[in-house]
């Protein structure tokens, strides 16, 4: 949902609102935005609260983990960011749930606090949003958020259905794909396999499962 909100107004969690970036950093600075997710893209902030419950929490582990372990086998150079900002000043922010940069091109971040500037690092390769509440935004407006922002492949993990929903972003457009581009061999049915294996598996089960699956398989399931 879409508001047009005043800036003197309360601004309700889980709506875009208009704002310029100046007023956007301000609410950053404010106690509204203490404990949030927030982002912006081009005019509109949208602030989110943090997830709190297991169901959220274990889906963001099993994705982690897969893709930590795709990568090593495969020995890929990758690193893993959890619930960072990555910011193109005055136009985009996002915080996923997670990112990776991926491959030779990308330089190590830098180790602080502050939001990455991708004018100068670059967008991460792979951005992931688990998507317990938030659905039909994270389809929507995040989805141009992120073409706009420059990575190359965005997933969405529907949590309730054991679903992802893959795109590929190339010349900030993006389209639906069933197997990784930035993880060349791994599809999206290996993943929603380990979010089914995980309602009723202990996390070493299912990596074990993954360990002997792409070890087996150079194509990787």
């Amino acid at each position: 949902m879409v508001s047009t909100t005043p800036e003197s107004q309360s601004i309700q969690f889980d709506e875009w609102v208009m704002a310029s970036w100046a007023e956007y950093l301000g609410r950053l600075e404010s106690s509204t935005a203490e404990g949030s997710r927030c982002y912006f893209d081009s005019g509109w902030m949208r602030l989110e609260m943090s997830p709190l419950g297991a169901l959220h929490g274990r889906e963001n582990s099993i994705v982690s983990t897969l893709v930590v372990l795709f990568t090593t086998l495969k020995g890929m150079r990758m690193v893993e960011l959890t619930n960072t900002t990555f910011r193109k000043p005055g136009l985009q922010d996002a915080q996923p749930d997670i990112a990776f940069y991926l491959g030779q091109g990308f330089s190590l971040p830098p180790q602080d606090n502050s939001p990455i500037d991708v004018l100068e690092y670059g967008a991460p390769q792979l951005v992931v949003e688990i998507a317990s509440t938030t659905l039909d935004d994270d389809l929507g407006k995040k989805r141009l958020l992120y073409e706009r922002l420059g990575s190359a492949e965005y997933w969405v993990v529907d949590v309730q259905a054991a679903q992802v929903i893959a795109f590929e972003i190339a010349e900030e457009r993006s389209g639906q794909v069933l197997a990784s581009k930035v993880l060349p061999g791994l599809e999206m049915h290996t993943l929603e396999a380990a979010l089914i294996r995980s309602r009723t598996e202990d996390d070493a089960t299912i990596t074990r499962w993954l360990l002997e699956l792409f070890s087996h398989n150079p194509q990787g399931g």
